[in-house]
């Protein structure tokens, strides 16, 4: 079930803090894509020194995965930032994901087995955060409208108490975030997929988008 907090709030709060520290912390940002990581810079960029961490073994298809961070490190090059922003890009194994939702491959979109997905990306920028010594870690996907900003929150809480570290709360799908990332790709004509990345999600979206076209053959032809 999900549950009632508003992760926006705390942001804000967490951000005014900041602001009246008169210090500008890190932030490892985990990002899945450049159209989803727009949005996210162009806010915390006021407010962080920003290290984006491209870290998805379940994108299934390496040309996929290079396409995706191509037009990420294109983003920073052409997105004025307050502060420089760096990026990492992670090794790309996805056999890492394939294990972690073993015995999940037929549930359908937005359920364990993206829980289970989260939690490996989410595990990985924790660890690194550590490694590097990053004040803060969070990540881009709760931007999107298809992942849960509460279990992504519930894992990165989680994440942080273990490697004691400090995990930005976030749902950046507020305040019209993901509207917003939508104009941001247009402005830079950013490559928008149309699927998560696994080849899960693209199997779901493919059967989603033929049942539709079905549907439509049917109406024209009653």
């Amino acid at each position: 079930m999900k549950n009632n907090v508003n992760y926006q709030q705390i942001l804000d709060k967490k951000l005014v803090e900041i602001t009246e520290s008169g210090r500008v912390p890190s932030l490892l940002l985990h990002a899945c894509c450049a159209p989803c990581s727009s949005y996210c810079l162009e806010y915390l960029t006021n407010y962080f020194h920003i290290t984006i961490f491209y870290y998805n073994p379940n994108i299934t298809f390496k040309d996929e995965f290079d396409k995706r961070v191509n037009e990420l490190s294109r983003l920073l090059t052409e997105m004025p930032c307050k502060y420089p922003v760096e990026l990492i890009v992670g090794e790309y194994h996805p056999e890492e994901f394939i294990a972690a939702v073993k015995g999940m491959e037929a549930l359908p979109e937005g359920g364990e087995r993206c829980y289970r997905c989260y939690e490996l990306r989410l595990r990985e920028t924790a660890k690194l955060c550590r490694e590097r010594g990053f004040d803060y870690f969070t990540t881009t996907l709760s931007i999107s409208p298809h992942k849960r900003a509460d279990w992504l929150n519930e894992i990165g809480g989680r994440l942080a108490d273990e490697y004691d570290l400090n995990y930005l709360y976030s749902d950046f799908k507020k305040r019209n975030g993901y509207k917003r990332s939508i104009e941001l790709s247009q402005e830079y004509h950013l490559y928008r997929q149309d699927y998560c990345g696994c080849v899960y999600s693209r199997r779901d979206n493919h059967n989603h988008a033929q049942k539709i076209e079905n549907d439509i053959g049917l109406c024209r032809s009653v």
